[in-house]
């Protein structure tokens, strides 16, 4: 008996093996389809990217393009008046050096007897060109200056994006400024005798947003 097991045992051992190898096939398979899948797959990315530039070539121009926009209120006479390069506030819309002499001040709002308020009211004065008013009219602080006069698009981006000249201002909290503050708000009811923005405010605020939401990466 012992001769007769040994003789059938290799017989069942290969059939062993055979249902093992048919019961494996379907997975052999799709492993042989999978192994031709990567290689695909990576030339279908590579090729895909080569023709974008990438996704972050694409959001920088995004936001520089915004900005670009967005900087047409910058620059043009509501803000930029109140944000000379030198210490003397601007007027009118071709910014003459205000001709009263005013100067900064360290809190933005002038000196001695020369202080903003004494002219500019709460609100603007009625009739053409008469003095402009807001509760909080002022130029920015000395240490704080944010220059717009001279600069370049890209120049005022990046000075507006660093913390050490913007007053420790997030991207956020620098959306929030544009959108809600009542002095910058006056840009847009200037009173008789001065042009408008380019924009509107919320033509002007979804170009800043656009700016952020994109990277917030500053025009060459």
């Amino acid at each position: 008996m012992s001769k007769i097991a040994n003789r059938k045992w290799p017989m069942s051992f290969v059939l062993m093996l055979l249902l093992i190898l048919v019961a494996c096939l379907p997975t052999f398979a799709q492993q042989q389809a999978a192994l031709k899948t990567p290689s695909n797959s990576v030339h279908a990315v590579l090729a895909a990217s080569a023709g974008t530039g990438g996704a972050y070539e694409s959001d920088a121009a995004a936001a520089q393009a915004a900005f670009n926009r967005a900087w047409t209120v910058f620059d043009s006479p509501r803000c930029r008046n109140c944000h000379p390069s030198g210490d003397a506030p601007l007027q009118g819309d071709d910014g003459h050096v205000h001709i009263q002499d005013v100067k900064r001040g360290a809190d933005g709002k002038g000196v001695y007897g020369m202080k903003c308020s004494t002219c500019h009211q709460a609100a603007n004065l009625p009739g053409a060109n008469m003095p402009p008013g807001n509760p909080k009219w002022s130029l920015p602080p000395a240490n704080m200056k944010m220059v717009i006069q001279g600069e370049s698009a890209g120049q005022f981006c990046r000075q507006l994006k660093d913390p050490a000249k913007n007053g420790h201002r997030t991207l956020a909290q620098i959306i929030e400024h544009v959108s809600s503050d009542d002095l910058v708000g006056w840009g847009w009811n200037p009173g008789d005798g001065r042009t408008l923005p380019p924009l509107s405010r919320p033509e002007f605020v979804a170009a800043m947003k656009i700016w952020v939401d994109n990277g917030a990466a500053c025009p060459q």
